[in-house]
């Protein structure tokens, strides 16, 4: 199933990631794609504030993995982009995070591809100039 959804700020879609970081279930690993500067850190932050969560969430971007834990559930949010084999994956026990009692936000995932599970929730955000600035599409594919 695929839902598109339109966001015209920031706020809308930090907003969106509250309202699905509400709805997350333990277990379900989310892979979120976009280029750099697309929206995915706000969106993230959303996200994380849907699980309860209020310390401060950044990109991980010079660590695989970065563990919040005071939410109603974990939050894993990795950045792949910087494993140069998917046996890097293997090293820090990726499985333990991907069918856990947590949930996860993959940046990069397509690097992966062959470890990420099938019922994944892929989460693409894309700008578009023509409609604005603060433009964003947001296509959830589940």
């Amino acid at each position: 199933m695929t839902e598109i959804i339109e966001s015209y700020s920031p706020g809308e879609t930090f907003s969106l990631g509250e309202k699905i970081g509400k709805e997350a279930s333990k277990g379900t690993v989310f892979c979120l794609k976009g280029d750099l500067g697309v929206g995915k850190t706000v969106f993230t932050q959303g996200f994380a504030k849907g699980l309860d969560i209020n310390e401060p969430i950044n990109s991980p971007t010079f660590t695989i993995v970065q563990e919040y834990h005071e939410g109603k559930m974990p939050f894993y949010h990795f950045d792949v982009y910087r494993i140069g084999d998917v046996s890097e994956m293997d090293e820090i026990g990726y499985e333990d995070y991907f069918y856990g009692d947590g949930v996860c936000f993959v940046e990069w995932a397509e690097l992966i591809m062959e470890l990420i599970p099938d019922d994944a929730v892929w989460i693409k955000i894309e700008k578009d100039l023509e409609k604005g600035f603060d433009y964003r599409r947001i296509t959830i594919e589940t």
